[in-house]
């Protein structure tokens, strides 16, 4: 029980730190309106590439699911679905299914990554 709970750990700090970023009112990070755009959208990619391996991580650590990737990726997706949602309800903000959609790219890249990485090492436990 308690390791798997240590493998959960860094997903819901990770998911409450999206969580707070999301609930921060008209969030910018530069002054220069189109660089500030880019910014954030990478910045979107890798905290969904971040939470994406973080879930694969602990699904791999306390499941037998024989590609704990692939619940990786669909619950970091509907991780961005909710977090579109919940930025409906900040002031300043807005949901963006294109956001969702930046996120999956994320998570889908680090996931591609990962796996080619763990193909490479012969980790067939990862994959």
């Amino acid at each position: 029980m308690r390791t798997g709970l240590l493998a959960w750990l860094p997903v819901l700090a990770w998911a409450g730190l999206i969580f707070a970023f999301s609930a921060q009112p008209n969030l910018r990070i530069l002054s220069d309106q189109a660089l500030d755009f880019v910014v954030r959208k990478i910045g979107h990619m890798g905290a969904f590439a971040i939470l994406a391996l973080l879930i694969w991580r602990a699904l791999a650590a306390t499941t037998t699911l024989r590609r704990p990737w692939a619940l990786g990726f669909v619950l970091a997706v509907l991780y961005a679905a909710t977090d579109e949602l919940h930025q409906g309800l900040v002031a300043g903000r807005h949901p963006s299914p294109v956001d969702v959609a930046i996120d999956a790219t994320g998570a889908l890249i680090a996931i591609a990554i990962a796996l080619a990485i763990a193909h490479r090492r012969g980790d067939a436990s990862r994959r």
